[in-house]
């Protein structure tokens, strides 16, 4: 539930008709790869490297959104050594949460639609997506630059749903593991949901809080379940 309001002034949770997903790290486990490729532009630009806990805190924004103010007038070059390393590894890196495949096609199973939207480039992402053999399992996988404006801008959940036949007011929510993916459901009309084993940080939910938040992919579709 959303902290601080009262859960009487909270409609009533009902069956989603659609869900979208975040996909790092809220369906794979990315941040080893993300820090690798990271780091490896971190230092080919001259910076420091990065701990873990700074890239869980700092990494959120697609590239085209973070790397000019990261970068500067140097964020193309900075970008182009981030794909080239990305690329590289990014398929062996590859590792679905645990229960992810099982949730998405018990959610499948029971008549919800499903999407994904990412701030990964479209193309590695439909790669990884075709890796696991999960494709089939969604209407739709929108990346970085599929749409004019990247996640939190409403662009690309929009392509989703209308992939999944939703349409504005219909019952769709919106799942992840960022700030940034609370900020694109409010942006969006969604219902935010939190889906993470960490607790949030001091003020991490403040701006966009999440309506609800579930430890990992068997509680969500233990919940939907129950609706």
């Amino acid at each position: 539930m959303r902290r601080g309001l009262d859960a009487r002034m909270e409609p009533a949770l009902v069956k989603p008709r659609g869900i979208i997903f975040d996909w790092d790290n809220t369906l794979v486990d990315s941040w080893g790869c993300i820090g690798e490729a990271l780091n490896r532009t971190l230092s080919a630009m001259g910076h420091a490297e990065w701990g873990m806990e700074q890239i869980k805190s700092r990494v959120a924004l697609s590239l085209r959104d973070s790397f000019p103010a990261l970068f500067g007038d140097r964020w193309t070059e900075a970008r182009d050594i981030f794909y080239a390393a990305f690329e590289a590894i990014h398929l062996d890196y590859l590792k679905p949460l645990p229960g992810a495949a099982e949730m998405l096609r018990s959610l499948g199973a029971s008549g919800v639609r499903l999407s994904v939207v990412s701030n990964k480039n479209g193309g590695y992402l439909r790669q990884e997506a075709a890796r696991l053999g999960w494709q089939p399992l969604f209407d739709r996988l929108v990346g970085a630059h599929d749409a004019p404006r990247d996640k939190p801008a409403a662009p690309p959940v929009l392509l989703a749903m209308e992939s999944m036949g939703c349409e504005s007011g219909d019952p769709v929510w919106f799942v992840g593991d960022a700030a940034v993916d609370m900020e694109c459901a409010a942006n969006t009309g969604c219902v935010p949901v939190l889906l993470r084993c960490e607790p949030p940080r001091p003020g991490e939910f403040d701006g966009f809080p999440f309506r609800h938040r579930l430890e990992n992919c068997a509680a969500l579709s233990g919940l939907v379940s129950e609706l």
